[in-house]
């Protein structure tokens, strides 16, 4: 079994200055992954309404799968013409981690 991880730093449009205003951009890009069949929510840059981090996780029989369907993930979000995907910060667990 093995797990791969993602966090995707994103930076919002400038007239995201409300939680409500942040949550209109993020909330679309969760449903969106989710439909991949990841784990996926905010995690991190709660206090800033510019900023955003969303974490995905992924369980999968082989590194090469979890792998793939976290890159179908990291494309999607850097598609998005709204948002700007900052970095991404990935990690591969296996169950002899």
């Amino acid at each position: 079994m093995y797990i791969e991880t993602a966090v995707f730093d994103l930076l919002l449009p400038g007239d995201a200055q409300s939680l409500k205003q942040k949550r209109s951009y993020l909330r679309p890009i969760i449903a969106m992954l989710k439909k991949f069949e990841v784990s996926v929510a905010e995690v991190g840059f709660h206090d800033l309404h510019g900023r955003a981090q969303i974490g995905v996780a992924v369980v999968a029989p082989d590194p090469a799968q979890a792998r793939s369907v976290v890159d179908t993930c990291e494309n999607q979000v850097a598609g998005r013409p709204e948002i700007e995907l900052l970095s991404v910060k990935r990690r591969l667990y296996s169950d002899d981690d």
